[in-house]
């Protein structure tokens, strides 16, 4: 069964009224089995504006990351994270499909040291964006990248989203930095701006 992932991206104007949103937030994803797989943390911003905290927990399945936004737990705190931040919150489900790298690992990087790339992209041009998930998948098989997300089924559940969200998983930040700088997927990098517009975070997982 696919996983399921929650995708927020912050910024906090006032940090004393937003720890209770902290401390509630913990019990409530601890309740429902979530995992920080990325919680605030030294990230930089290659593409577009970023928020300045960003988060990604993940669960065992998609229904159980909107059980836990929607429980009364979640709601109880989030009110904290409303008064105190500006930001997006978004519930989407695990890309389960083909993975370049699949010959070359068996499977996500995971654990201390891990990093990630966050994007999120709205496509203008469907055709013209078809040749950069090709060149796209040459760049991440050399880097030994892994699709968490790419696509799929999401809701926005607070603020807006763009319309295609992905989320990769490198051995560590070095890696990730280097895959984006790669002449491979800078080459892959000209398709996809001339046919979307996105914002993209490389970022230190959670440890």
């Amino acid at each position: 069964m696919a996983k399921g992932y929650w995708i927020s991206r912050i910024d906090v104007n006032d940090a004393e009224a937003y720890k209770p949103y902290v401390a509630g937030a913990d019990a409530a994803i601890a309740a429902y089995g979530g995992r920080f797989l990325v919680r605030g943390g030294a990230f930089e911003a290659p593409e577009g504006v970023a928020r300045a905290r960003n988060v990604v927990v993940e669960f065992k399945d998609y229904e159980t990351a909107l059980a836990c936004f929607n429980s009364p737990e979640y709601q109880a705190a989030y009110k904290y994270r409303l008064a105190a931040s500006d930001g997006e919150h978004l519930v989407i489900e695990e890309y389960e499909g083909s993975q370049p790298a699949a010959g070359v690992i068996d499977g996500p990087a995971s654990g201390p040291g891990t990093a990630y790339w966050v994007m999120r992209i709205d496509v203008h041009d469907a055709e013209g964006y078809k040749p950069y998930i090709a060149a796209d998948a040459i760049a991440i098989e050399s880097s030994k990248g892994w699709f968490l997300v790419r696509g799929g089924k999401h809701e926005a559940v607070h603020g807006p989203a763009r319309s295609r969200n992905v989320v990769l998983a490198f051995k560590d930040y070095a890696t990730a930095v280097a895959a984006y700088h790669s002449p491979e997927y800078q080459a892959a990098l000209g398709f996809r701006k001339a046919a979307a517009d996105a914002e993209v975070i490389i970022i230190h997982g959670a440890e």
